[in-house]
């Protein structure tokens, strides 16, 4: 993967070109336009991840923007959802984090790959309709709100952040197909960490670390 590389102000300048044209499509007179198919309404505003606190300031500003307008914005931190998930697990951190620092010191892999497997389950979820990790947190929050207040449903916009807390750990491109079809048809954009193929602009790297990734169907910003 040949990766895009910016100047600091050049990624700056380009992720704020990002909000911009996120939030015009959103307005637009007839509608979300942020993707051409209706059931399908999803979005990544890619950002480089040396830009994670100038990221959180721009998605302030588009959501005070966009309230102004007359919209709701629901923000929801991954981060958040997967601390939740780990509290509701009694004695999970120190016994994950005793074992994981114990195969640490034999192999840096095998410490990494025990964390995995304990995360995993928990993000991903067991597979169950009960039970569909993140995304499934997501589509209930979503899924709450749209039933508490339905007037709100056709301006709403669901914004998903502080995605980078989950790397190594997690893939974006396998949250969107677990959130597809469960969304009530709100659009919903995810704020993604990563760099760009300069030769597959559809190909991401996660935190521009993890392999580069083509399985993605939104649009990305900018």
């Amino acid at each position: 993967m040949t990766q895009l590389v910016l100047t600091p102000s050049a990624a700056h300048a380009r992720m704020i070109e990002g909000f911009q044209a996120l939030e015009k499509d959103l307005v637009h007179l007839d509608g979300p336009r942020i993707s051409t198919m209706r059931a399908y309404r999803f979005a990544l505003l890619q950002y480089d991840p040396t830009l994670e606190y100038e990221q959180r300031q721009a998605a302030q500003d588009l959501s005070r923007n966009l309230v102004a307008s007359g919209w709701y914005v629901l923000p929801i931190s991954l981060q958040q959802l997967l601390h939740d998930r780990i509290r509701k697990e009694p004695r999970f951190t120190a016994s994950v984090t005793a074992m994981e620092k114990a195969k640490s010191r034999r192999s840096f892999d095998d410490g990494l790959d025990y964390l995995r497997a304990k995360l995993e389950p928990l993000i991903e979820g067991t597979g169950t309709p009960m039970d569909r990790g993140l995304a499934g947190d997501i589509s209930q929050l979503i899924g709450d709100h749209v039933h508490a207040h339905p007037e709100r449903r056709d301006r709403m916009l669901v914004l998903i952040g502080r995605v980078g807390a989950l790397y190594p750990f997690f893939r974006v491109s396998a949250l969107l197909r677990h959130l597809d079809g469960h969304t009530h048809d709100v659009p919903v954009v995810i704020l993604y960490p990563g760099t760009r193929d300069v030769q597959t602009p559809n190909a991401l790297s996660f935190m521009g670390v993890m392999p580069g990734d083509s399985d993605y169907r939104p649009r990305i910003y900018p």
